[in-house]
């Protein structure tokens, strides 16, 4: 880039003073700001995260190999060794595809709602609306109940680990709430009190990710004893008792896509990176290439040494990659390794709650919820979004209690993660396949600097006409955004390569959220049911009828800010 002698307007650097970053870290945060008035939005959060640490969060969100090991008995019992072996490419490729789609309009709009503000901008002008506001809803209580999974699978893992090295403690399941409550505490303490020094966090965790994995891999390898090729690659399992190997191989195929589940966190924390619409992209893009790799490696790694299969399935720590630790290198090795793999989901989780927070933010912002007033604000001195990241972390504590309960009940319930992510991406992957199928979307700066138009009143019905909405008494926002030019971002894949690439994601959504339904087993009891669709269309009804019961009075699509309407005005 061009860095002009004279110092960017309004940075207050001067030239002669003015380091080459200065200027081309100011002329970024410029470049960010204006980006973020186009769609409507001043910039009230603080960019916070470049490309690395960013990078390092995502990392840290998608977790693929830690989650491959704790996600390892649903795909191992539908499908066994060759199940993982051959099914974890597949579904990283897969997900590739529908993540690139995600890339790319994260570059046409970098802005913490996501999905939902893209629905809002790419579909036809008839379903915007109720669309939008569907898919928000989707996108909120998915990523909520994946900190809930998180939360609980990282508590539990702890109380495996006790189990491991001490015989005689017997688990109970509030044990397991107890311990995913002292997981969110922490949550709550490094997304409010040291938000500030989450980048850094990220990145040392980042470094523990990729250690990990090197360490532990070569440990596992060297300690362990190996099983054939034959075995991991050809050797089936049909623990689910599915009339067809076929149909047992597709039932567990999910266990490896919940491996990729959560890729968009950096979506949703666009507004504080700086360059978001290359340096959101890029982290996407990169975490699902270097996490695939590394999940297919250490896959492969515990299937060759996966020793007594009857010592796995049955182990009582409930892991059974804890069990495959012990059977490899004994208690203490085991512990070590466990250990490293806590740390890192805990970190996880801690990001679950920063992604949520800056989408339930977001989606108060375009007055999506209820208590929305409450629920946008920012703290002034830290500038995060305090309310929205308590209240993401108290509904999991509360979904904990079901968990006491009934594990099975509360499995039902935060079921969602996979169906309500998956159904969040089908619905912009959609409308950007028509969009970009009927040439509606412009080259990337064909209007260069040009700011959005903004609803003046005319009539409903005219070409390009918004709604215009009567000003709210704060006075924060009264107007409806309408992107009367779609543009690409400087990310894209261009030509007919991404249209195949959107076709493809359209299906594999499809697929994945017809296969996550099923139940793991036969015969299909009140017990082992898959109660997910039950959840998923739980919340698409309730999101319909808030809809049409009063949510479509306070919902009007994105709204923009009072400062960029003036701006735009004047521009």
């Amino acid at each position: 880039m061009n860095v002009s002698s004279e110092p960017p307007k309004g940075t207050g650097i001067a030239s002669s003073s003015a380091t080459f970053d200065e200027i081309h870290g100011s002329t970024y945060l410029e470049r960010d700001s204006q980006g973020l008035a186009r769609l409507g939005k001043s910039q009230v959060l603080k960019r916070r995260f470049g490309f690395l640490s960013i990078f390092g969060f995502s990392c840290c969100i998608l977790v693929t190999w830690e989650t491959a090991l704790a996600l390892f008995t649903q795909a191992f019992e539908n499908g066994g060794p060759a199940a993982l072996a051959w099914g974890f490419p597949i579904a990283w490729m897969c997900s590739l595809s529908v993540y690139m789609c995600l890339a790319e309009m994260a570059s046409i709009a970098p802005i913490s709602g996501g999905q939902y503000f893209w629905v809002a901008i790419l579909a036809p002008r008839k379903y915007k609306r109720f669309c939008g506001y569907l898919t928000g809803w989707l996108t909120s209580l998915a990523w909520v109940a994946t900190l809930a999974v998180g939360s609980i699978f990282t508590g539990t893992m702890i109380q495996g680990l006790i189990i491991l090295n001490y015989p005689d403690y017997e688990p109970q399941l509030y044990h397991g709430a107890f311990l995913a409550w002292a997981v969110i505490a922490v949550s709550i303490f490094v997304n409010t009190v040291i938000a500030g020094l989450l980048p850094i966090l990220e990145g040392l965790i980042l470094l523990v990710h990729i250690l990990g994995f090197i360490a532990i891999l070569i440990t596992l390898v060297y300690l362990s004893p190996h099983g054939s090729a034959e075995d991991v690659f050809f050797r089936s399992l049909n623990e689910g008792n599915w009339p067809t190997q076929g149909l047992s191989y597709c039932v567990g195929f999910i266990g490896n896509v919940a491996t990729f589940v959560g890729a968009d966190a950096a979506v949703h924390m666009s507004e504080e990176i700086e360059n978001a619409a290359l340096n959101v992209p890029r982290a996407i893009f990169t975490t699902v290439i270097l996490n695939g790799s590394m999940g297919w490696a250490m896959l492969l790694a515990v299937l060759f040494c996966l020793g007594d299969i009857e010592s796995v399935i049955n182990t009582a720590t409930g892991f059974p990659f804890i069990q495959i630790f012990y059977n490899g290198t004994g208690a203490a090795g085991a512990t070590v390794m466990t250990v490293v793999i806590i740390v890192i989901a805990w970190c996880a989780v801690i990001g679950f709650a920063a992604t949520a927070s800056r989408m339930v933010w977001s989606f108060a912002r375009d007055h999506g919820l209820p208590f929305h007033r409450v629920i946008r604000k920012v703290h002034e001195s830290t500038r995060i979004p305090v309310v929205a990241v308590v209240l993401v972390n108290i509904i999991p504590c509360l979904l904990h209690l079901i968990y006491i309960g009934s594990s099975t009940a509360y499995n039902d319930v935060i079921s969602m993660s996979v169906s309500g992510l998956y159904a969040s991406y089908l619905l912009p992957c959609s409308f950007l396949l028509w969009r970009r199928t009927t040439g509606q979307i412009k080259p990337h700066g064909s209007s260069e600097n040009r700011p959005a138009e903004i609803s003046t009143g005319r009539r409903e019905g005219a070409p390009n006409a918004l709604s215009p909405l009567t000003p709210e008494s704060n006075g924060d926002s009264d107007i409806l955004l309408e992107e009367q030019e779609l543009e690409w971002g400087p990310w894209r894949l261009p030509g007919l390569l991404g249209i195949l690439n959107n076709s493809f994601a359209c299906l594999y959504c499809v697929w994945v959220l017809f296969w996550d339904f099923w139940p793991p087993a036969t015969p299909v009891t009140a017990e082992n049911m898959n109660y997910s669709v039950l959840v998923t269309g739980a919340v698409i009804i309730f999101a319909v009828a808030r809809y049409f019961l009063g949510g479509k009075v306070g919902y009007r699509g994105p709204l923009v800010d009072y400062e960029v309407k003036g701006f735009t005005r004047h521009s």
